[in-house]
């Protein structure tokens, strides 16, 4: 599998297609393959790179707290984005990838032609959150990963409905598994202590387009916020759908996908 060191650390990636480049960018404690679904709809036109972040997946694993920082991450992703060559591209980031995006966008506004922001925030973690994600970083350290993936089952108000789909069920709870219990415990850290950007995304002039399922409760407002506040920005929701569109609902999230994506490339052409 074909990786590229950025500051010290080895960051896999997937490659496939040709055209114009679209970089996804996976969530928290997923990897390059939670995109599975979304890749094939797109490489017949596009050129498509989903990396691992840092601990997570095939990447490299540390145990400095300064990697995982969503600014670190959101360099890294950018730094593979010109070692691979890759011009004036889309930019997808789902969940703590939709935050890691943005860092991007307002960063390097010159290297993207549009950002996707998937089941994300713009704004810090309400308090219950917090608790709820203090407890499982308490046992990550002393139970591991696999600990953490059965509480966190648990605590799921969606889990009768996991459940119900045993493969999908064991596709996520393998790349769950696949997440170092340091990328885990910092970059809920680095989530938790991040600056609000709502504001900042006002200076975003690019296209932009805004995906949540609508079962997602803690992401619907703060989706809308960021709708309300980005010029321009298209916002859809997703019937039926909790926070992961791109595995829960592909056929819909791809449509949704492939229809900006083509619009923002006409526009670009005339």
């Amino acid at each position: 599998m074909p990786t590229v060191s950025v500051d010290g650390l080895d960051i896999h990636y997937r490659e496939t297609g040709a055209g114009t480049p679209v970089v996804l960018v996976h969530g928290f404690t997923g990897n390059s393959r939670n995109w599975a679904l979304t890749v094939p709809a797109l490489r017949h036109r596009y050129r498509v790179v989903s990396p691992d972040l840092p601990g997570h997946g095939l990447s490299g694993r540390t145990a400095r707290p300064e990697d995982y920082t969503l600014e670190a991450m959101a360099k890294r992703v950018a730094v593979l984005a010109e070692r691979l060559g890759l011009g004036p591209y889309h930019l997808v980031g789902h969940s703590m990838g939709g935050m890691i995006a943005q860092v991007i966008a307002l960063s390097w506004p010159e290297r993207l032609r549009s950002l996707v922001l998937v089941d994300t925030s713009a704004e810090p973690p309400d308090m219950l959150r917090t608790q709820e994600r203090a407890r499982l970083l308490e046992l990550a350290r002393e139970g591991g990963m696999e600990a953490v993936w059965e509480a966190q089952l648990a605590m799921n108000p969606m889990a009768e409905q996991l459940r119900a789909q045993p493969e999908f069920l064991q596709t996520w709870r393998e790349q769950f598994l696949m997440t170092s219990a340091d990328a885990y415990v910092y970059c809920a850290r680095a989530m938790a202590q991040r600056r609000p950007l709502l504001d900042e995304l006002q200076q975003l002039s690019l296209p932009v387009l805004i995906v949540c399922g609508e079962n997602d409760e803690p992401f619907v407002a703060p989706s809308r916020r960021m709708h309300e506040r980005i010029r321009g920005s298209e916002l859809a929701f997703i019937p039926r759908c909790g926070h992961t569109p791109q595995i829960e609902r592909p056929d819909e999230f791809n449509r949704l996908l492939l229809a900006f994506l083509e619009r923002v490339d006409g526009r670009a052409g005339k």
